[in-house]
């Protein structure tokens, strides 16, 4: 006879006894149920939920969910290809008790998010958490480097009594506004208050650019944490906005024209508690290795757009002159380029360096778009890749002779070409491993096939209300 005390392979050991504990603390703060989360590879939170009291079962066992959500689309169709998409066999979804939090946004919750394992105790090679937490693993061990990370967070606030499902606006104040501020105050003072309440250091809340359009971001912390993050923000955004009337939408294109909403990467590489970014004899104090490691990702952005932009809507979003970083190019401070060197102000340097990736939305899975953007630096670190010259201004005023001479390209301007370039980076399709890979041109084909002879508005349309 197998009880909670013998657990098979999967949990960590301790994770009973402290998720015993634990239930019977929620229980005590009125949590009646815990939310088990984790991300497939179209970038849809996927959710399996727990009474409290079968807290200790799901750490001992864990809970059981297809292998078939790694070719999921967006639209829940189901993509297959020769290694995935079959409807057999199942695994087992095991929370980080490490990272559990009481909902302040949703009364009556926990949240936890999953690590996914075979039923034989086994990581689960499709599991982009376990992905992210074995690159940053290799990076400590081969390179003696930590990472910093955070994910900014834009949304557009809808109105909640809109018919169907179409898109108005929440507030009328103009981007950026104190007007606009001042319309959603309530909602927004809410969703400090719930991020304060779940341990989360908002550093910034504000109104953004487009209608509607809000972002909040929070500290930097190491990479798995910052990709936990970002699934936990949304889901506070959602749900404080829900308790307000409203509706929200993270996808990267809301309508067919004009800004979307971005989840650009802020990321910086450590040694010994010592940020490479800052104090070295580099351009803006970037150390050799700061250097070789932007320059890894420059080289490998057209093939990461597969990644880090994998809609169909995410080419809405990523147009020149709009501050989405649409060029194989880097600048201090320079917003048209796909990565921004942050220097941070005087005397926070030390503290604060650190590269903003652009081309990145929230239709991305964030443990994959992080962990590839890490192991695209990391290729640059291991080959000493020299760092081109800065662009400054905006790289769409290049002629084309400019721009070849300096080595600027357009990034993939489809979801298509997008695929092909992922297909033909060996590097980062290695990183990943067969399953992920796959997975990845499998799911961006089937999105692709999914909106074929839809135009702008009706793609943006699709995607609307799924992020």
């Amino acid at each position: 006879m197998t009880t909670l005390a013998d657990p098979v392979p999967g949990g960590r050991p301790g994770d009973v006894e402290r998720a015993t504990a634990l239930s019977g603390e929620l229980s005590g703060r009125g949590v009646h149920g815990v939310v088990l989360s984790y991300v497939d590879t179209a970038g849809i939170g996927r959710v399996k939920t727990v009474p409290t009291a079968r807290l200790a079962s799901a750490a001992a066992w864990g809970i059981g969910m297809s292998p078939v959500f790694d070719t999921f689309l967006a639209n829940d169709s189901i993509v297959t290809t020769d290694v995935l998409g079959s409807p057999d066999g199942d695994l087992r979804l095991y929370p980080d008790l490490d990272q559990l939090v009481v909902l302040a946004g949703q009364p009556g919750w926990a949240w936890a998010p999953v690590d996914r394992i075979t039923q034989d105790g086994e990581r689960h090679p499709g599991c982009s958490r376990t992905f992210l937490r074995r690159i940053v693993t290799e990076a400590a061990e081969r390179h003696h480097l930590t990472f910093k990370a955070a994910v900014e967070v834009e949304w557009t606030v809808a109105r909640g009594d809109a018919p169907g499902d179409t898109f108005v606006p929440a507030t009328t104040g103009p981007a950026y506004g104190a007007a606009r501020q001042v319309e959603l105050g309530e909602f927004t003072a809410d969703l400090l208050a719930a991020c304060a309440a779940q341990g989360l250091d908002v550093e910034q809340v504000h109104p953004e650019y487009a209608a509607g359009q809000f972002e909040i971001t929070v500290g930097a912390v190491d990479p798995v944490a910052a990709a936990d993050r970002s699934v936990l923000v949304r889901q506070t955004v959602r749900a404080v906005a829900g308790r307000h009337g409203l509706r929200v939408s993270f996808a990267p294109a809301v309508v067919g024209r004009g800004v979307g909403n971005g989840g650009h990467v802020h990321l910086s590489a450590w040694r010994d508690g010592v940020n490479l970014h800052s104090g070295g004899e580099g351009r803006y104090g970037m150390t050799p290795e700061a250097e070789s490691f932007t320059a890894g990702l420059l080289t490998h952005l057209p093939g990461l757009t597969a990644v880090t932009a994998p809609s169909p809507a995410s080419y809405l979003r990523l147009r020149p002159s709009q501050w989405a970083g649409v060029f194989t190019a880097w600048g201090r401070e320079t917003r048209e380029t796909a990565l921004r060197v942050v220097t941070g102000t005087a005397g926070l340097r030390d503290r604060a360096a650190n590269l903003e990736i652009k081309p990145v939305d929230l239709a991305a899975n964030p443990y994959l778009a992080i962990g590839c953007l890490i192991a695209a630096g990391l290729d640059g670190l291991r080959s000493s890749a020299a760092l081109p010259e800065e662009i400054t201004g905006d790289p769409a005023r290049l002629t084309e002779a400019e721009a070849t001479a300096r080595g600027v390209r357009r990034l993939p301007v489809s979801l298509e070409r997008a695929v092909e370039e992922f297909r033909a980076d060996e590097s980062l399709r290695g990183a990943l491993g067969p399953v992920l890979a796959d997975a990845v041109i499998a799911v961006r084909r089937g999105e692709l096939a999914s909106v074929a002879g839809l135009d702008d508005d009706q793609v943006a349309a699709a995607y609307r209300w799924k992020y």
